[in-house]
């Protein structure tokens, strides 16, 4: 597990930095370095085909400041996941996870003041904000040498096929696949991520719910539930309850084991009390035999802090990164 951390840690800080730059230039006033992009897609693609959990699982943290830019590496590597999901070649997988990881572009060009402001935004605020579908279409059309399907992206990824999305209120099959596909990961990685004004959903009723709201018309029906496939029942992230009697987080599917999954347990339920984190292997269903995970929990129940950090950084660290409380009233 530390091996496999260790690998996906490189891929994610490298792509960071990389988008880190690819923001700043475009900030700048620059063209977007569309060459450095697609090394990143090509780096983070060969770790996700290595250990999709383990890179998927480390981008889900993110601090305040570097936010824009760690979704936008998110984004890109559930593109990737997504794509391979819904039987994309590996031409058009390489172009989704572009898509992906450029879709916010846009937001270099909205005042630091704004996008980095820590509470809720204003309707005022909220207005500029909305403005950075067109600027990154923009910014990716001046380049020169970028797909169509990554700048519709970029414009795209806030439409809805209900007709009810921005910038221009596209509805249907005026949307592309592939900006119905960007919603998706969009939003997915947007609730489930912790920000200064909000806690992040929990991975598994994020993903309830957005079965539910493609129901209502917010996202494609089809493209929602090929994600919800992808994720399965325990996504990564979720808290679980165990046989044992322990709360846990789910690391990782896996492979090879499709009824098997890494968890770290870490409170003991009948105690009250925090445990040494373990990493173990369990059932994904409580018909499972010896130990297995019987049922999802809510934090909004438990209210743990910064559970991701649970099975990130340094082992020693996790219960106090957690900010996991010795007992829970």
């Amino acid at each position: 597990m530390v091996e496999r951390l260790s690998s996906a840690q490189l891929a994610s800080q490298a792509a960071f930095g990389n988008i880190t730059s690819i923001f700043e230039s475009v900030g700048h006033g620059e063209a977007v370095p569309i060459a450095v992009a697609e090394r990143t897609v090509e780096e983070l693609l060969t770790c996700l085909d290595e250990d999709s959990d383990a890179l998927v699982s480390l981008i889900r943290l993110k601090s305040h400041g570097d936010y824009a830019c760690m979704h936008s590496v998110a984004v890109c590597a559930l593109m990737a996941c997504l794509s391979r999901r819904m039987g994309f070649n590996e031409k058009m997988r390489r172009e989704a996870a572009l898509a992906g990881l450029l879709h916010d572009i846009g937001k270099a060009l909205i005042p630091s003041r704004v996008l980095a402001k820590p509470e809720r935004l204003t309707d005022d605020e909220f207005a500029i904000v909305r403005n950075h579908p067109q600027h990154g279409f923009h910014a990716l059309d001046s380049t020169g040498g970028v797909a169509p399907a990554v700048k519709d992206v970029a414009h795209h990824h806030h439409e809805r096929p209900d007709g009810r999305g921005y910038p221009y209120g596209l509805t249907g099959d005026r949307i592309s696949m592939l900006a119905r596909m960007g919603a998706v990961c969009d939003v997915y990685d947007a609730i489930t991520s912790n920000r200064p004004y909000k806690n992040g959903w929990d991975p598994a009723a994020a993903i309830r719910a957005m079965v539910q709201w493609a129901e209502g018309g917010q996202f494609d029906a089809k493209v929602a539930a090929a994600f919800a496939a992808m994720m399965g029942t325990h996504p990564i992230g979720s808290l679980v309850r165990l046989r044992s009697e322990r709360l846990a987080v789910v690391n990782a599917k896996l492979a090879g084991k499709a009824s098997r999954a890494s968890v770290t347990a870490f409170y003991c339920i009948r105690s009250r009390q925090a445990v040494c984190p373990e990493i173990i292997e369990v059932g994904m269903n409580a018909s499972a035999n010896g130990e297995a995970i019987i049922d999802l929990e809510s934090n909004t129940r438990w209210r743990f802090r910064d559970l991701d950090k649970l099975w990130a950084g340094d082992f020693a660290q996790r219960t106090q990164a957690a900010h996991i409380p010795s007992r829970v009233p």
